[in-house]
């Protein structure tokens, strides 16, 4: 089950002007308003996060301020030596791949992207959850506080090109751009921050390779000992699921969100007698049996969640695998 670490409900808690004890009350003032849970770790399942974040939302007069609000609180230091990692990175492209790299230490709800392919660099935020309706909340409190927190290293000389998210606007999007600084845009093809190539080479103000080294051997060691107590399959089923709609990643991409080389994926898929396309095919089918069980996604949507581009393309895969095609397997498991 996918968890996150507290401190981000603690920070958005503190942002609206409640608290959240040890055990994952909510409270104002002494009293308890919400009640999740937080385990022995400091994490939280995805499920009680998203409650509290929704009902933190809800409760709020204004959107546009409470992001900005947990953007400003939201300091690299809360996060220990994933924040040193980052803050003491030579360059923000630096920066940037070490939030993509590691940032699963404190979240596996979402990931981070950078891509350089363009003639803008866009830097994405990518759920790897089951869709819902806080994801979109959620954005938006993300990439305001890595603009926050980007800006703090880079200094008054870096320039965003603009903030995008994918879902309509749910207030005034010019106080969005009022208050990070550049423009947003609602209704966009991806979540993400659009950066010039040149911005990345910034160097960071607080920048030194000796403690980014030694902070990054630290991450990967840990890295390391997450992936070891993990059964490597149920958690590469596990992202390929909750990522499909962003199209079926590359085992290039899927061993980088893991926190290897493709080379070490294949290698240990191989050592248990899988292979990479066999999971991802695995993933694709068990997601679309889920989806078309349920009844209330079209078969179009269902292809798209599933990661493919095309219907018909995803209903003569789905015959393959199922023996009878998508409208057929709906219609009996809707009857059982």
């Amino acid at each position: 089950m996918a968890t996150v670490t507290a401190t981000f409900a603690r920070l958005l808690a503190g942002a609206a002007g409640y608290a959240v004890s040890d055990s994952g009350a909510l409270t104002r003032d002494g009293k308890t308003v919400f009640r999740a849970r937080v385990d022995g770790d400091d994490r939280m399942t995805d499920a009680d996060y998203f409650a509290l974040v929704d009902w933190i939302s809800s409760a709020h007069p204004d959107r546009v301020a409470l992001v900005l609000a947990y953007a400003d609180r939201l300091h690299l230091d809360d996060f220990g030596a994933l924040g040193l990692a980052i803050k003491t990175a030579p360059t923000l492209r630096d920066s940037l791949i070490r939030s993509e790299r590691y940032s699963r230490l404190a979240t596996d709800t979402v990931r981070y992207r950078l891509d350089e392919s363009g003639p803008l660099a866009a830097f994405r935020v990518e759920s790897r959850t089951a869709p819902h309706a806080i994801h979109e909340f959620r954005n938006e409190c993300a990439l305001a506080a890595f603009v926050r927190n980007l800006t703090r290293l880079g200094g008054e000389g870096l320039r965003f090109e603009e903030v995008s998210f994918r879902h309509a606007s749910r207030a005034d999007p010019d106080s969005y751009a009022a208050g990070l600084g550049c423009p947003v845009r609602f209704g966009a093809g991806e979540d993400a921050i659009a950066i010039r190539p040149d911005m990345l080479d910034l160097p960071n103000r607080l920048g030194d390779r000796a403690v980014a080294a030694f902070m990054t051997a630290h991450l990967d060691d840990q890295i390391d000992a997450l992936t070891r107590d993990e059964s490597l399959a149920d958690t590469l089923l596990q992202r390929l699921s909750t990522g499909l709609s962003n199209g079926a990643p590359t085992a290039a991409e899927a061993a980088r969100d893991l926190g290897m080389s493709e080379r070490t994926l294949y290698r240990r898929l191989s050592d248990a007698g899988l292979t990479y396309q066999g999971l991802l095919q695995k993933a694709q089918q068990s997601l679309a049996q889920d989806l078309l069980a349920r009844g209330d996604c079209s078969i179009a949507e269902i292809a798209f969640l599933t990661g493919f581009s095309e219907q018909s393309t995803f209903s003569r895969a789905f015959k393959r695998w199922a023996g009878q095609p998508p409208a057929s397997f709906r219609r009996n498991a809707l009857k059982a």
